[in-house]
């Protein structure tokens, strides 16, 4: 093994770090030292022991998020009680190697935080630069603080890192791509809105060239991590443009994140263009009842409209109904339900406008419901107090009820979300239900009648799933 180790625990199997690979190519004269081993959520822990624990370098890394953070903490105990039962190989040279953790997760966390007693050092912020450093003041024995703030690189300085993914990453997981950090919006949910900082975008020739040799590589499909693709139009048309060229050639899926405030009609006839199967597009919706966008700063008012349009469904619905009848794109729609001052009510009658403008498209469509959580640094607490909320204190730091929206509500709007997903969004039934185009009151019955029946909304069995929906819809 290699004298810096990085690492991490992905949700799922197909999907690599770009963190890890943008660490690595910006090591400098250090990058030949350094090695990239990845896990998975559900990957037995002593799997991921046996790998960490079996050589000896001098730096381990890991990228810490909320979906691992617990998993990443459990990892790190065990770790101790390894090392500290090897003992050490001699009286200067410990089996335990420097730990350091950064990630969006820890980058935010008061510093009492139970995961920093295992790190001898916790990068906030982005780390290709300052990661660099610090592996050189260490291997040259200086001792540098624990806690580093690194302030936002310049996206113009680093190296990307899009030649770090290997045959198998091309062949058989998303790739992950981004053309530009930061977001211009304030949504107080986000950590965007805390970072305060404006977009920041890549040069296009440099980045052209390097999709252009994944694509030759044989990429399945290309995920954009830019927070709102769509912030720029312009830059968005061009980047769009040159994977509609490829797409002559090759067959991939690219997969865009946009507001759907920002639809203007050269945007969309550029949509149109796509073949079926190679466009996904998330649009976050995540609240239709317009007080409740407002109170939250969602996009809106920066693009143009008033206070009392932020969220007006008819400005929110309109370019969606565009996109399921004039173009073929997977559509994917988020909904977040626990907003402050937002009852069941609203947000069951919020889902019920976004199901009817969704249905009848030429693509799939899918709609997934979130719960609101406070991320550690996010100013959506500064409404704790006058709304009432109150959040679990443990990753993923879910909301456990408001003033407006009691804990059982939240609850029942759990399972409702599971069901939702597993039912609906996954296809469960070649064709429609009865329940899919009815009411969100409608599938909630249902969703509360299966929780009952099954006592629980996961590991279910398909084809008994399958008969007890029929038994109750019939």
């Amino acid at each position: 093994m290699k004298d810096i180790l990085l690492t991490t625990i992905n949700a799922k199997w197909i999907h690599p770090s770009l963190a890890l690979r943008l660490l690595k190519a910006n090591l400098g004269k250090l990058e030949d030292r350094c090695e990239i081993i990845e896990f998975a959520l559900r990957q037995p822990l002593q799997e991921k022991i046996d790998a960490l624990s079996s050589g000896h370098p001098q730096i381990l890394g890991f990228s810490v998020s909320i979906w691992n953070h617990t998993a990443t903490l459990d990892l790190l105990k065990e770790l101790k009680k390894v090392w500290v039962k090897k003992g050490k190989i001699n009286e200067h040279n410990s089996l335990q190697p420097v730990i350091v953790l950064g990630g969006p997760e820890v980058s935010h966390l008061p510093e009492d935080a139970e995961i920093f007693q295992y790190a001898d050092y916790v990068i906030r912020g982005e780390g290709e630069i300052v990661f660099r450093e610090l592996c050189e003041k260490f291997l040259n024995g200086e001792k540098p603080p624990k806690f580093i703030l690194a302030e936002n690189v310049n996206v113009n300085e680093i190296k990307s890192a899009y030649h770090l993914y290997t045959d198998e990453d091309v062949a058989r997981k998303l790739i992950y791509v981004e053309a530009s950090r930061g977001c211009p919006f304030n949504c107080e949910f986000c950590l965007s809105a805390a970072d305060a900082h404006s977009v920041r975008e890549f040069p296009l020739e440099p980045f052209f060239a390097e999709m252009d040799a994944l694509i030759m590589r044989g990429v399945k499909t290309f995920k954009f991590l830019d927070r709102t693709f769509n912030a720029n139009i312009k830059r968005a048309i061009v980047i769009m443009i040159f994977f509609l060229e490829k797409l002559k050639e090759r067959t991939f899926t690219v997969h865009f994140e946009m507001v759907p405030i920002l639809f203007t009609p050269e945007l969309r006839e550029t949509l149109t263009r796509f073949p079926p199967g190679s466009l996904r597009l998330e649009i976050g919706i995540q609240t239709l009842t317009p007080e409740a966008a407002a109170r939250i700063g969602l996009p809106g008012r920066q693009a143009g409209l008033s206070e009392r349009q932020t969220g007006q469904p008819d400005k929110i619905l309109e370019p969606l109904r565009f996109l399921c009848e004039k173009t073929n794109a997977i559509i994917h729609a988020d909904l977040i339900a626990g907003l402050p001052g937002e009852n069941i009510e609203s947000f069951g009658n919020g889902f019920n406008l976004l199901l009817a403008a969704l249905e009848g498209g030429q693509g799939r469509t899918e709609i997934q419901l979130g719960i609101l959580k406070q991320l550690p640094g996010a100013p959506i607490a500064r409404h704790n107090k006058e709304w009432g909320m109150r959040y679990n204190s443990e990753p993923p730091y879910e909301v456990i009820e408001t003033s407006a929206m009691s804990a059982d509500d939240i609850s029942r709007l759990k399972n409702f979300a599971r069901f939702w997903e597993i039912i609906v969004n996954r296809g469960l039934f070649d064709t429609d239900f009865p329940q899919k185009k009815e009411t969100f009151n409608n599938f909630m019955k249902l969703s509360d009648t299966l929780f009952s029946r099954f006592g629980k909304n996961w590991g279910i069995d398909k084809e008994k799933l399958i008969e007890v929906v029929l038994e109750i819809s019939f």
